[in-house]
């Protein structure tokens, strides 16, 4: 009479596991670590091939079936222990598989991991423990977190609780941005004839001609160029910044081709291979230590000048974007920049300027450097909060920045 229900309850607590690895393989992807299907398997069946009597047995064998380079084992061991983080709750999910199990594993302090795994797992940075774990706490555990983000505050104005927000919301940003055509063609079901195509295919059937093949351009993504202040007034904006490039580089279904970046405040520095880190906070603290001129002053002629004479050939030839962000307040020489501008719009593809003072409703273009700037882009878009990020992908595509370009520029008419 009761070899069933405890099968059942067995089988039951064994689904209930299989089904939060899965979670748990979700979380890892969001952070950073990449976890495929074909892994989660060798997990699953890692885990009930080799059982385990303490919490320390069930960490190995998930870190040895998941985590295939060194820089992940961080954090892993982060995602971890804030996802198995209730010994109550594990042993609820696996108490039937292993009745033994206990956590041998004391408690250690956070350190730099910790952040990135909780905004993984949408912890907050206090939480108090509750008595109750139940399934359903841990299914709500792993949807996206229903607290209001401050989409349109000023990233200047919010708390590091507030930024620390901001960041994981701004990995889940994306800019959408139609592909390019190319000159080299594929197989279509529509397009231009392909006499040699359908010359083949005629000699196969005795030179019967049954239908035309044809060919269209093959599209591919633009390259993304960008050219980000780092001076003493835009040092909030840059990290932001920053940290939105990082996740346009490694966003899972890339909308880009390549992704080009430079820092430039009193000099210019190419910091894309630093982007090119996988770990987010890695990246930005790579970042820092090739720009040496964080928070300084501005020259921007003189950054664009170099970029235009080191760098734009090798990296503008196919039909790059470029996102130039500064606020405009050039402390140089106005006729340089002005120069410069004209050639790197030339340059490009198009020339999307994005500056944080755009967000006052009252701002008008009366300082040197940005009335300089104003005529060779094609489009300017403020940078300050969430929402003006999330707003780029329409700037992109031309359906608005131009009309306020002009506008603007209108205004600056009766300056000169």
């Amino acid at each position: 009479m009761t070899g069933a229900p405890q099968g059942q309850a067995r089988a039951g607590a064994e689904g209930r596991l299989v089904e939060n690895i899965v979670h748990f393989a979700r979380a890892l992807r969001k952070a950073g670590v990449r976890v495929g299907p074909a892994q989660v398997e060798t997990a699953l069946r890692a885990v009930e091939a080799a059982g385990f009597t303490r919490r320390d047995d069930f960490y190995h064998v998930l870190r040895a079936t998941m985590v295939s380079r060194a820089e992940q084992l961080e954090v892993f061991h982060q995602v971890f222990a804030l996802f198995w983080r209730d010994p109550d709750l594990i042993a609820q999910m696996i108490h039937m598989m292993s009745p033994q199990m206990r956590d041998d594993t004391a408690p250690k302090a956070r350190d730099a991991g910790h952040r990135r795994a909780a905004e993984a797992l949408g912890d907050p940075p206090a939480r108090p423990p509750r008595k109750e774990q139940t399934e359903v706490e841990m299914r709500a555990l792993m949807t996206a977190s229903e607290r209001a983000v401050l989409r349109g505050r000023d990233f200047e104005q919010m708390s590091g609780a507030e930024l620390r927000e901001a960041e994981a919301a701004i990995r889940a940003l994306d800019l959408d941005l139609p592909p390019l055509a190319t000159r080299r063609a594929r197989p279509a079901p529509r397009g231009r004839p392909d006499p040699r195509a359908t010359l083949r295919q005629a000699m196969r059937r005795g030179g019967e001609v049954q239908r035309l093949a044809r060919r269209a351009p093959e599209p591919r993504p633009p390259d993304l160029v960008t050219l980000c202040d780092i001076s003493g007034s835009m040092s909030v904006y840059s990290r932001m910044l920053l940290r939105f490039l990082h996740a346009l580089a490694h966003a899972e279904h890339r909308r880009w081709g390549k992704v080009h970046a430079f820092t430039f405040g009193t000099a210019l520095t190419n910091v894309s291979r630093a982007l090119a880190r996988a770990e987010p906070d890695a990246a930005l603290a790579a970042i820092g230590q090739e720009a040496r001129d964080w928070e300084g002053g501005t020259r921007i002629g003189a950054a664009l000048a170099r970029f235009n004479r080191d760098w734009s050939r090798r990296v503008l030839g196919r039909g790059a974007v470029v996102l130039l962000i500064t606020d405009g307040l050039e402390r140089g020489e106005t006729d340089r920049l002005a120069a410069e501008a004209e050639r790197l719009h030339l340059s490009c593809r198009r020339l999307i300027w994005l500056n944080p003072l755009l967000r006052w409703e009252g701002f008008a273009p009366k300082a040197a450097g940005i009335r300089a700037l104003m005529p060779h882009v094609d489009a300017f878009h403020a940078c300050h909060s969430l929402d003006s990020l999330a707003d780029l992908t329409a700037v992109l595509g031309g359906a608005e920045g131009g009309a306020r370009r002009r506008d603007m520029q209108a205004q600056a008419t009766p300056l000169a």
